[in-house]
């Protein structure tokens, strides 16, 4: 074995795996990011340990291969913090920490809390390197469990404060793995009779639906999915994270269903006599906390992890596969259905899809000044580029993007924040890093672009061109309901505190001094004229978007239920 620092190998490795970008916050891995300026790993200097495990994140998502990120020892319980994110989005992030240095430990050394469990709840596998020589096969460990099965962060902890372990040399191989250098590193397939058992039953329902989950996109499975719902001409919704599996303008998509849903959606789940679930995990938020379908609602699940099937609803078929390999195999496993045999059913959802869009047009379309969310989600479906990708926040900006954008075409992405605001912005950074040649879109709202603000000065720095439209209402307005149940109405403008922001602060003022191109937009249709603009300014744009503070996106339609919005 050839003798190297633990420093080259590292380096060697990451380039090994495709890498193309490390997110990190120093000091950490010195030596090692300084061998990375030889094999053309580029390095991304953020301004905070949570921001760079959204850029390794958004660059996992966007690439289908593993992003990294890097803090030191004093950095990791922010970086774990960061990796919340991941987990529940399933994204393969190799996350690297400094750790106690052997001399150090128990005896209170500077900046020293025992934090290596914080990341169990975080990761699929937490390692610590203790050793240089350990450090290749504990790296290729980390890259299989992340890319494996269903995918994943994971961390490794590297002895010393800012990992010097790996500055010793040692005779090392610095061997990578190219097949667990993307997602999925293996296909499995589903057993056929299964298969069979499942088309049987799809075929022989009066009003299936399929929910498709980021499963379907994961395994890069988009056009078997189309294709099969277009053999047994089944309606499909999507979870948040699969919005644009299907085009909206697909006549069998009825649009994203669960919380941060269209009413249609959830009406036509809710109708279902049977319903697919494809690659998702039939948590509480595709499903409005398991009230859609209803309990009882007969079941079939494809998922690749097997403790999934069933976790929430029991499953009339089970199947333990690639979403991509199990479609394929329903689609020629199943008999093409007339499009006239199921036109009662599909006839039903199209006439809630064409309700639900009359209902929504005024808004898409309305001239108000503060501009309407829905008036700038509709400029945004108009002038995406083919090959554009909107990048959401969570909140408020996942429930306007979610219902009211519209993918029509099939190089067109979303891409959502899983959970914590303010994961738009440098999430969109690495999901432009991960796809230079693709304009790339951030929709977040001023509240969520105040938590990793600074990170404006990474992107101009760096050069990552993507374009941040605020819906900037001044307020975190979307908490307007739960703060008036708890005031009663009563000391309202004391309850403002709660919500409110001040009016006068300029994002784009600031986004100018941090080096990026500003524009604010005040009346409808100046965004429709910007954004081909803005994507060929070939710099970060920050498009400021001063939109009605009262403006509550619809809740989730519920059986029996008032929906609040509009």
């Amino acid at each position: 074995m050839p003798r190297m620092t633990g420093s080259r190998a590292f380096a060697e490795m990451v380039k090994g795996y495709g890498v193309t970008h490390v997110f990190f916050v120093p000091t950490i891995l010195l030596e090692a990011l300084a061998e990375m300026d030889d094999l053309g790993v580029c390095k991304i200097l953020t301004h905070g340990e949570k921001a760079a495990a959204y850029m390794a994140d958004g660059y996992a998502r966007a690439a289908g291969r593993p992003g990294v990120c890097l803090a030191q020892q004093i950095g990791a319980s922010n970086l774990a913090a960061g990796l919340r994110d991941s987990r529940m989005a399933g994204s393969p992030v190799v996350a690297v920490t400094g750790g106690p240095a052997t001399a150090g430990r128990y005896r209170r050394a500077y900046q020293e809390v025992e934090d290596f469990a914080q990341f169990d709840a975080v990761t699929k596998l937490n390692l610590e390197v203790d050793d240089v020589t350990r450090l290749p096969d504990l790296m290729r460990h980390a890259f299989r469990a992340a890319t494996s099965g269903a995918p994943g962060p994971v961390h490794l902890r590297l002895r010393g404060s800012h990992g010097q372990v790996v500055e010793a040399e040692a005779d090392l191989r610095p061997l990578s793995e190219p097949q667990f250098s993307c997602v999925p590193a293996f296909r499995p397939a589903p057993e056929p009779e299964r298969v069979r058992e499942a088309v049987a039953r799809l075929t022989g329902a009066q009003r299936p639906i399929i929910v498709a989950g980021g499963g379907v996109v994961m395994s890069q499975a988009q056009a078997e999915l189309v294709e099969f719902a277009e053999k047994l001409q089944i309606p499909v919704a999507t979870s948040l994270t699969a919005k644009g599996a299907i085009p909206d303008n697909h006549a069998l998509s009825v649009g994203v269903a669960g919380v941060y849903s269209r009413a249609c959606a959830n009406q036509a789940v809710s109708e279902a006599d049977l319903v697919f679930f494809v690659g998702n995990h039939t948590g509480g938020q595709v499903t409005a906390n398991w009230k859609i379908p209803a309990a009882g609602t007969p079941a079939i699940q494809l998922d690749i992890d097997g403790a999934e099937l069933g976790r929430n609803y029991p499953n009339a078929v089970s199947l333990l596969g690639d979403a991509k390999v199990a479609l394929r195999m329903m689609v020629d496993a199943a008999q093409r259905k007339e499009s006239g045999s199921a036109a009662a059913w599909t006839g039903r959802v199209q006439e809630l899809v064409k309700a639900w869009r009359l209902k929504m047009e005024p808004m898409l379309r309305s001239e108000a000044v503060p501009l309407r969310p829905e008036r700038l989600c509709r400029e945004i479906t108009e002038a995406l580029p083919d090959n554009g990708v909107v990048v959401s926040d969570t909140g408020h900006a996942g429930m306007w993007t979610g219902q009211m954008i519209d993918f029509t075409r099939p190089g067109q992405r979303y891409i959502r924040c899983e959970g914590s605001l303010g994961w738009g912005l440098p999430g969109a950074m690495g999901v432009k890093c991960a796809l230079p040649d693709h304009p790339v879109l951030c929709f977040t709202g001023d509240g969520g672009l105040y938590y990793h603000l600074p990170e404006l000065e990474t992107a101009a720095r760096h050069g990552i061109n993507l374009v941040v439209v605020i819906n900037n209402n001044s307020s975190l307005n979307q908490e307007i309901p739960l703060v008036r149940d708890a005031y009663k109405e009563k000391r309202d403008t004391l309850s403002g505190e709660i919500w409110r922001f001040q009016t006068k602060a300029d994002l784009g003022k600031v986004a100018e001094a941090l080096g990026c191109a500003a524009f604010r937009v005040e009346k409808p249709g100046q965004l429709k004229e910007l954004l081909p603009r803005a994507w060929a300014m070939n710099k970060p744009v920050v498009i400021d978007c001063i939109s009605e503070e009262q403006a509550l996106a619809p809740t989730a339609w519920l059986p029996g239920a008032a929906a609040r919005g509009h």
